[in-house]
């Protein structure tokens, strides 16, 4: 069975609540719920987490490098100014894939740069939850050398 760790950065945990213009309607717990549903029907083994914390995310990135599971990253913030996150992707060789709910480049330009991009397979951002499924997708696709079934 394949394994996939979506780890989610600061901030997340207000979804619902933070700036619903931007983020939507939709909490993390409804992100979760749908990705889980989505997982069972790929036959993947999914670990879903969140954290305020840049180390502790950095720790979830060498725990699933180490599990040799993919990685489905929403690094949040940390996206933009993480050094020590693009390290732990790096120096797991974890496949990842970076998503967004918002589309980042539609938004401040702080906000244009992605420290992780340039050593993530891939990006996925602005279709609101969509993006967790379809980076979920997009990296079943990668980690099994093959498009993964339709819903």
């Amino acid at each position: 069975m394949t394994a996939i760790h979506c780890l989610n950065g600061p901030n997340l945990n207000l979804l619902g609540t933070r700036e619903p213009g931007i983020y939507g309607a939709a909490t993390l717990a409804d992100i979760e719920r749908d990705l889980h549903e989505r997982a069972i029907r790929l036959d993947i083994a999914l670990t879903f987490r969140q954290t305020n914390h840049e180390g502790e995310l950095v720790s979830f990135v060498q725990e699933a490098g180490r599990a040799g599971a993919g990685v489905l990253i929403n690094a949040a913030a940390y996206t933009h100014t993480s050094i020590a996150l693009r390290d732990a992707i790096t120096g797991t060789g974890v496949t990842a894939v970076e998503i967004h709910l918002s589309n980042v480049h539609a938004r401040e330009a702080f906000r244009h740069v992605s420290l992780i991009a340039p050593v993530c397979a891939g990006v996925i951002a602005g279709f609101g939850p969509y993006s967790y499924l379809a980076g979920l997708d997009a990296l079943a696709h990668l980690l099994r050398g093959r498009t993964p079934s339709a819903p």
